[in-house]
């Protein structure tokens, strides 16, 4: 061989050696490795599994006993098993971060199906009101509630409104919670409620939840306008300009919300709302049969909503329809115990194989951050089981979100959404009430740290 071929040749086995180096070198680092858990809650263990309901929903997956969990670089999980396993796959891996979870149970990030964060002022006066005997639509008519919120936010600047909605999502993550619904719906006319949307915006990346934005523009009816009136301007003004929005990719909205109660936007009203949001692609998640029954749930099956809140004056037919239909149920725990409402059917609702999911409805209202506090109270007051209200926490409130492909349970493939209890079974997290910011020690969410006590 002539020696510039073999030296050629030498070069470029030492350049394929290099590059296989490199390719095996990035296979042995991963993320992160959470190992000897007394318990991971997968909650299913079929990744293809987008909610669970009826007899489903009796029983969450649990892997029992010096469990691991890897996560790869993208943030994904990538296995889970025994720690002779993992030690076994992964011999001759190095991970990025460890944690000992010997002391823990691992549960998945919960996931908030409903808040209304972005506002300034309290309404702790309200409260006072309530506990008086003022009904919510009493406080309402007197100027209170929603319009007393929406003067308070619209004379406050956007840098005091996202510092708010930072300080709030922030809390929210300390109890658990990983991925949080974000509504406007505190603006009520074109200009602030594109400018709450753009508050919502502002704050992604300056906080590791999650965030799915909705557009509440139909919140309530502004002062000085009819509903009917109200409807136009949204159809005719805000919602065009919100698709221009969306599709400059100024704002990343998902969702539209319309509050469809007596004496603010009627069934017929909402239903035109709703569905010209859907034809700009957002998902259909509303307000409906909070107050009074006005067969919102039978208007919302018909129209393919993604997600009915409230209900607790839902009829037998809109609970068949929502069933047939696939909407999600997102039940409110706190604003009937707040406002004293007769209670959501949750029973009768899981019986007909409607998939139930829970909301803290954060607001000025029903002041609460923390679902371990939400599955408390739908356990004690609603009559779900633990294991109906974990679910309806994290696989069956990210399908209320259009996200159970990726989200809600610990599976292989979903993001590496999870939180570390400091407890010896998972149940204590809804048992101890109030408890949750001494049992959760560390919130991961795609596979990094985000908080560590």
């Amino acid at each position: 061989m002539h020696p510039l071929t073999s030296r050629r040749l030498f070069f470029l086995l030492l350049y394929f050696s290099a590059c296989r180096s490199q390719e095996l070198g990035s296979r042995m680092e991963k993320l992160l490795l959470v190992r000897s858990a007394r318990q991971v809650v997968t909650v299913t263990n079929d990744p293809q599994v987008t909610r669970l309901v009826g007899q489903e929903m009796k029983s969450v997956t649990v892997k029992e006993g010096a469990v691991s969990i890897v996560v790869d670089n993208g943030g994904f999980i990538e296995f889970i098993g025994s720690d002779d396993e993992v030690a076994e796959k992964y011999r001759n891996v190095k991970f990025s971060k460890e944690i000992n979870a010997s002391n823990y149970v691992v549960l998945p990030g919960f996931i908030d199906t409903h808040t209304h964060p972005v506002w300034a002022g309290d309404r702790v006066n309200e409260f006072a009101m309530k506990l008086a005997g003022a009904t919510y639509l009493d406080i309402h008519a007197s100027g209170g509630g929603i319009f007393f919120t929406v003067e308070k936010t619209k004379n406050a600047t956007d840098q005091e409104l996202a510092d708010s909605l930072v300080e709030r999502l922030s809390k929210m993550l300390r109890s658990g919670t990983t991925t949080v619904e974000c509504k406007s719906g505190y603006g009520l006319d074109l200009e602030n409620e594109i400018r709450l949307l753009k508050v919502i915006e502002s704050v992604r990346g300056k906080t590791a939840v999650d965030i799915s934005s909705t557009y509440c523009g139909a919140h309530a009816v502004p002062k000085g306008l009819t509903a009917e009136e109200a409807t136009i301007d949204i159809l005719e003004r805000q919602i065009p300009e919100l698709k221009n929005l969306i599709e400059t990719k100024t704002l990343n909205v998902e969702n539209i919300d319309v509050f469809c109660e007596k004496g603010v936007f009627t069934t017929e009203q909402s239903k035109r709302i709703l569905e010209a949001g859907k034809q700009i692609g957002l998902r259909v998640n509303f307000h409906g049969d909070e107050l009074y029954p006005t067969k919102s749930a039978e208007m919302g099956a018909s129209i393919g909503a993604t997600a009915i809140s409230h209900l607790e004056e839902i009829s037998e037919q809109g609970i068949a329809d929502m069933a047939a239909n696939g909407s999600v149920a997102v039940i409110l725990p706190t604003t009937a115990y707040t406002m004293r409402l007769k209670p959501p059917p949750v029973r009768r609702m899981i019986e007909a194989g409607v998939a139930v999911a829970l909301g803290t409805d954060f607001n000025p209202n029903a002041f609460c951050y923390a679902m371990p506090m939400v599955m408390n109270l739908a356990c004690v007051t609603l009559g779900m089981s633990m294991p109906e209200a974990l679910i309806a926490a994290t696989l069956n409130a990210a399908a209320s979100l259009g996200r159970s492909n990726t989200h809600g349970s610990i599976t292989r493939g979903k993001f590496a959404d999870f939180l570390l209890v400091r407890a010896p079974r998972w149940e204590h997290i809804i048992y101890q009430m109030g408890a949750h910011e001494d049992l959760i020690d560390f919130v991961v969410k795609n596979g990094k740290v985000v908080f560590e006590k």
